[in-house]
């Protein structure tokens, strides 16, 4: 296996030439009439350089395993096309790669519809959260704006920031501590800055009520190279046979204290009944305490290839990757707040579809009046189950990012990165429509 430097260089250098050839060279052969959009250029110090920090953070872990294969990480068997041993803080870098194969891109920022800032914020919060600066988390994003106002003003100037957009592999609310709380509390404040106001900031998980961030999905391991191997996947998921009714795979739970998860792990046992001809095993916890589950798809995989449903609680916040990882295994996922991802990912799970591929159950309901889990999943129609989970399979290509550099007769199929940049270039057209309208 290389060494981590020997990985670093030779991705720092690949990007490098990738962005010159890419944006010298726009497209003729699509229609890129409203699609424009121009990458910035950052120094490196803003995304690339940050990579060889990968181990300096010994109170959040050592990321360099993940960097290989553009943020993909390491194959989870030498053979495998597919699937990887992806970090979900790597989206930066995945979707850094994806957009250097976007067929409307241009050099000439005027001609943008959309400019895109390549800038890891999430990986450079470490240093505020984890690191030396975590004292300064007020100051994240602040060098960002200011070169961006003294390098090439005008291309800022233009929209005051209302056509640009930026990836942040976390929650928003690691990027949202108040300017002024004293003493600081958990977070960086970039996206409290009045500098960014009109950014919009595509998030593994949004907040209620500013109109900045937007929810994209998390990605998973599952990243095929080709619509044969999405297709075959999705075969197997048809086949499976599924003898766990319902499954839970996380941590937590285990505290006195009355939550969701804790309910959950009450309600699981080994029990073995009769759903829908057959017999099954009733509930199944796979215990991913610790973390053990997060660079181990094989783990968690195959568990919920066989399970019908898969609960998906909150946890310290309200969603969960697993949300996506379920839908890959033609799990029905079950929710207990809305928040978990009706409220969330509109873009690529609208809202009203949701009653088509998942359930929700309140959590209060659970909790505190004794409402039982699996009664509530007995009492679904076989019919609706079926429908259900092929609504499922169906949503699959929307909710995971293919591989970079996937044939090109895939690059029809629209994964999680075409819909949220479709749906970001529509939202900074309606947020600059609106600005003109009250002009």
């Amino acid at each position: 296996m290389a060494s981590t430097p020997t990985i670093l260089t030779a991705t720092i250098f690949l990007f490098l030439f990738l962005l010159k050839s890419t944006i010298s060279q726009p497209t003729t052969t699509t229609d890129c009439t409203g699609r424009w959009i121009h990458i910035r250029r950052l120094p490196t110090r803003f995304n690339l350089d940050l990579l060889f920090n990968c181990s300096q953070y010994p109170l959040f872990d050592n990321f360099c395993p993940y960097l290989p294969n553009h943020g993909l990480g390491h194959k989870t068997h030498p053979l495998s096309r597919s699937w990887f041993r992806t970090d979900p803080l790597m989206l930066e870098l995945i979707f850094h790669r994806r957009m250097l194969e976007y067929s409307c891109l241009t050099a000439d920022p005027n001609a943008a519809n959309a400019v895109y800032l390549p800038y890891y914020a999430a990986i450079d919060a470490l240093r505020y959260l984890y690191g030396p600066d975590v004292n300064a988390s007020a100051d994240h994003g602040l060098e960002l704006f200011d070169f961006l106002q003294y390098d090439s003003p005008g291309i800022w100037a233009r929209r005051e920031g209302h056509d640009h957009f930026l990836v942040m592999a976390r929650p928003s609310w690691d990027f949202s501590q108040p300017l002024r709380n004293d003493p600081p509390s958990w977070g960086t404040s970039f996206l409290q800055l009045p500098e960014f106001y009109n950014v919009t900031a595509l998030t593994l998980e949004a907040r209620a009520w500013p109109w900045q961030d937007h929810a994209v999905p998390y990605p998973t391991s599952f990243h095929p190279p080709s619509l044969a191997f999405l297709e075959s996947w999705m075969r197997r998921v048809r086949r499976s046979r599924r003898s766990t009714f319902m499954l839970f795979a996380g941590g937590g739970g285990i505290s006195a204290t009355p939550n969701i998860r804790r309910s959950i792990r009450n309600e699981c046992t080994s029990n073995v009944t009769q759903y829908l001809g057959a017999y099954v095993k009733l509930c199944e916890v796979v215990d991913c305490s610790n973390g053990v589950c997060e660079h181990d798809p094989i783990r968690y995989m195959k568990p919920m290839l066989q399970a019908t449903f898969c609960l998906q609680p909150p946890g310290d916040t309200p969603t969960r990757r697993s949300t996506f990882d379920s839908l890959l295994a033609g799990c029905i996922p079950v929710f207990f707040e809305e928040l978990s991802a009706k409220l969330q990912y509109t873009w690529h799970l609208p809202e009203e579809i949701y009653r088509e591929f998942s359930v929700f159950i309140p959590k209060e309901e659970v909790v505190f009046k004794g409402l039982r889990i699996v009664e509530v999943l007995m009492g679904i129609p076989r019919t609706r189950v079926r429908r259900m989970r092929e609504k499922v399979i169906e949503l699959m290509p929307r909710v995971m990012y293919r591989r970079h550099g996937s044939s090109f007769n895939f690059r029809a199929t629209k994964d999680a990165f075409d819909i949220a940049i479709e749906a970001t270039l529509h939202r900074i057209k309606s947020r600059f429509e609106e600005e003109v309208a009250f002009e």
